[in-house]
């Protein structure tokens, strides 16, 4: 427990950091917007870039782990965006953006050090795996969701196209092939920019959470989070050990993969649309906080000892 406290620590002690640092005037609202539109544009988009251009993807494809995986995604988001449509009353990008913390993880901070401690080296495929598609397709997701709402097909297609997080997407995709021979100087700028991505991203949550407080109320936050750190990682468990076959360390990959907190990733998204920002950020704070004993939980269920 107590290593799983010191891995989840710098993300509150950042969060943290932005909010003091509203709190105390020393920044503004317009400086957590203009972080957030940097990050957004700029960083995660790097982050996008330098994850597909160099990821390690396999000529055959282990279709089982990505349905069982993808399968706990679709149902939460979809599950998310309806208790937030009809119980909730949220709408067009806060229903969407909902959705997107209830499915998308948050592994760069979390799911990555306890999962490799866990699995060691067993567990650096089928981990690679999901970082290199994880967040592109959670992120095309969201935009053609809010995009392709009363829109035709090629006004969708120009959003699409000169969408900042899709261009990262297609550049990264597009540039696979030379990335081994791409100069030095390229990478350093995109580390540079893609490094930046987490960090600054939690500074403005921080920030966000002190400029909204609970307004959006504990209970919607408290059902995304339920789905996110319960029934996410438990469909992925029944599918991954019950319904396909794949090794115990990939299926154990999968699981905790999925039993991370929601992701900052929906913040970003909820701020870039300005809707259902106070929603996301405290869904994320409190199932950050949650996932302290919801993941040592699932440790146990997969016969891990921590």
């Amino acid at each position: 427990m107590l290593a799983l406290i010191l891995i989840v620590l710098p993300v509150f002690v950042l969060i943290g950091v932005g909010y003091a640092a509203r709190r105390s005037n020393l920044v503004s609202d317009r400086t957590g917007d203009g972080l957030s539109d940097f990050v957004f544009t700029l960083a995660v988009p790097c982050l996008l870039f330098r994850t597909l251009a160099r990821a390690e993807i396999p000529a055959v494809q282990p279709w089982g782990y990505w349905i069982a995986y993808f399968s706990g995604v679709v149902v939460c988001w979809t599950l998310a965006m309806l208790i937030a449509t009809r119980v909730f009353q949220r709408s067009g990008p806060a229903s969407v953006a909902c959705g997107f913390a209830a499915a998308q993880s948050n592994t760069v901070l979390v799911g990555i050090p306890i999962i490799l401690k866990a699995f060691g080296e067993a567990g650096t495929v089928p981990l690679a795996l999901l970082l290199a598609v994880h967040l592109p397709v959670t992120m095309t997701a969201a935009t053609v969701l809010v995009e392709g709402r009363k829109t035709s097909p090629r006004a969708i297609a120009r959003k699409l196209l000169t969408h900042p997080i899709i261009i990262g997407i297609l550049l990264g995709t597009a540039f696979r092939p030379f990335a081994a021979e791409a100069p030095a100087l390229l990478w350093t700028v995109v580390d540079m920019l893609a490094n930046t991505a987490v960090p600054c991203a939690l500074v403005t949550l921080g920030i966000a959470l002190c400029r909204y407080g609970l307004e959006s109320g504990l209970k919607l936050p408290l059902i995304l989070s339920t789905l996110k750190l319960v029934l996410h990682p438990l469909i992925v468990f029944v599918l991954a050990t019950t319904v396909f076959t794949m090794p115990p360390a990939w299926a154990g990959v999968a699981v905790m993969f999925a039993a991370c907190p929601c992701g900052i990733n929906a913040y970003l998204f909820a701020e870039r649309y300005r809707d259902g920002m106070a929603e996301a950020s405290t869904a994320i704070a409190m199932s950050t906080l949650l996932a302290m004993l919801t993941m040592v939980l699932w440790l146990g269920v997969l016969g891990i000892q921590t």
